[in-house]
């Protein structure tokens, strides 16, 4: 196993520590988050947790869930989640984060929005000084609005494009029937100011910025492990 591997699968071991019993934990998506699926399943199999439902970001999730023999529920059945565990595109210090480069950064942040708990496991190399440093913005957008909204963001200084997909022909298309444009801005002087701009855009339903929504994060090194905690409370 490589040394990337070895520091998702430690960042993922700290993390499902925070679960208990009886709790309802949201799915994050992506390779870091899988370790974590995968560590919940194992610990319910030697019986050091009971009475768990998690609640998947993406059919990636769900299909890890159900491997992991982990129970499955929805927000409709629990709106609120007692711990959620997602990986990162890129995080600052302040546990600002750009998310979406697995395509399901809407279900995310929904689920990110319910929980009392969000921790983010990532690798040290997701770190950054500031979002947007060699890192573009996911954005998740109606197939009607591509094109103004590829326009619009060109206007905004954006270098800006329809993402396509590996292993099929077209673009990516979410577990929403929605498309992904990828906005590159560059680092963000503000971040903030940016995504009120974005979500005021008709056509995108999302945006891959997820501010002010952590509360803890475990990284990954190559040698050990890092623990980052916000410090402001939501």
């Amino acid at each position: 196993m490589s040394w990337v591997e070895e520091a998702k699968r430690r960042a993922a071991e700290e993390a499902v520590k925070h679960v208990e019993d009886g709790q309802i934990i949201g799915l994050g998506s992506g390779s870091t988050a899988a370790y974590a699926i995968r560590l919940l399943g194992e610990r319910l199999r030697r019986g050091e947790l009971r009475n768990i439902y998690g609640i998947p970001t993406s059919l990636q999730a769900a299909y890890e869930a159900i491997e992991a023999s982990i129970p499955l529920t929805t927000l409709e059945e629990h709106p609120t989640v007692d711990v959620a565990i997602d990986g990162a595109d890129q995080l600052d210090a302040r546990l600002n984060l750009i998310k979406g480069g697995g395509a399901a950064l809407l279900r995310e942040k929904i689920v990110a929005s319910c929980s009392r708990l969000y921790i983010i496991v990532a690798d040290e190399r997701k770190l950054a000084r500031r979002l947007g440093e060699g890192c573009p913005i996911p954005l998740e957008v109606h197939p009607m609005a591509v094109k103004p909204v590829l326009r619009r963001l060109e206007e905004l200084g954006a270098r800006a494009s329809i993402r396509m997909a590996r292993g099929k022909v077209g673009p990516v298309v979410t577990d929403n029937g929605n498309l992904i444009i990828d906005a590159d801005f560059g680092p963000l002087e503000d971040p903030e100011k940016l995504d009120r701009r974005l979500k005021a855009m008709p056509g995108i339903l999302e945006t891959g910025l997820f501010l002010g929504y952590a509360d803890l994060a475990y990284i990954g090194t190559k040698t050990g492990l890092r623990k980052l905690e916000a410090s402001r409370g939501r």
